[in-house]
């Protein structure tokens, strides 16, 4: 099969496209003939030699595909050859064929496209575990958002918008403010106007917010802290701008603060399929219905990859930036 492959880590002229031994699937997997995988922010890292693939994982990069069904192992139910699927993918999606764990792969509704199915499992997997199965967020709390335009904040102001919460995000431009405001957050704050913690405090009447969602790090830690309410939690799941910071531990236990370290890729099979399945047990009706889809950025064929890394190095996209597999 074709896939795209990284001979040296550096920047996106390593990217090539390359003739590479097919995937071979366990008795609990799926073969997928992708059609579509999108990029993330850990597929820059990867391709720089900074963010290697977990044990067992593929070093082809790329987390999430759609596409169908080759092939279901011998111990797996509920999916035949031909059926629709998008997948959460530990490596490997960035190739005409993938190998997933059946118990990351989800049924495509009719409701979504092969790019818009391709470019979902990452981000809104990632957006539902740290908002509700971590943060505990409900119905009229408030969540900060960072980086409310990429893949991930584009998708928690859709499980927000959707579950009656409000979100308040952060973004690079008074544009991509603008955007996050129609696609239904409640306030969008333009992080190169100055500091947000003001703006945050003054859109929540002073009383901060129950959660913040940040991949930035360091950078934004005594902020993140300062716009906490009472009993507040951060979840870090990135570290984009830095990952050491002073931290008032005063304030953590005079306010109950919770913060909490998150990622996705490392975790097992086990722990991805009660992901999978807690969010379509709670969402899974608006994904039939289309109410929550990927915002997609632009669609590129795989060949154009190069190009693709260096729109999401430069922070162009609002959205998710998608791959289409031939």
């Amino acid at each position: 099969m074709i896939a795209v492959t990284v001979p040296t880590p550096g920047d996106e002229t390593q990217l090539k496209l390359a003739q590479v031994p097919d995937p071979v699937p366990g008795p609990r997997d799926l073969l997928i003939r992708v059609r579509a995988a999108a990029l993330n922010r850990a597929d820059l890292l990867q391709r720089q030699g900074m963010y290697p693939p977990p044990p067992g994982a593929p070093d082809i990069l790329g987390l999430e595909c759609a596409g169908e069904v080759i092939e279901a192992g011998s111990e797996v139910s509920g999916w035949r050859a031909g059926d629709r699927v998008m997948a959460l993918l530990p490596g490997g999606g960035y190739a005409q064929k993938a190998v997933v764990h059946h118990g990351s792969a989800m049924h495509v509704p009719e409701a979504l496209s092969d790019d818009e199915a391709g470019a979902l499992p990452e981000v809104f997997l990632t957006a539902f575990l740290n908002l509700f199965m971590l943060g505990g967020i409900g119905e009229g709390q408030t969540a900060l958002i960072h980086g409310g335009g990429s893949g991930v904040g584009t998708a928690a102001i859709a499980l927000l918008r959707e579950t009656g919460a409000r979100s308040i995000v952060t973004a690079g431009s008074a544009e991509k403010c603008e955007r996050c405001l129609r696609i239904g957050a409640d306030v969008a704050i333009n992080y190169n106007d100055g500091p947000f913690a003001p703006k945050v405090k003054t859109a929540t009447n002073g009383r901060g917010v129950n959660l913040v969602l940040d991949a930035i790090g360091g950078a934004y830690l005594a902020q993140n802290l300062e716009v906490l309410a009472q009993g507040g939690r951060l979840l870090l799941i990135g570290l984009m701008k830095g990952a050491r910071a002073e931290i008032d531990l005063a304030a953590v236990l005079r306010r109950h603060l919770q913060l909490t370290g998150s990622t996705l890729r490392t975790r097992s099979a086990g722990e991805k399929a009660a992901i999978v399945n807690a969010f379509i047990g709670r969402f899974g009706r608006a994904l039939e219905t289309g109410a929550i889809r990927p915002i997609i950025d632009c669609v590129m064929p795989m060949a154009q990859v190069a190009e693709a890394h260096r729109r999401m190095q430069s922070s162009a996209h609002f959205g998710k930036i998608v791959l289409r597999v031939d």
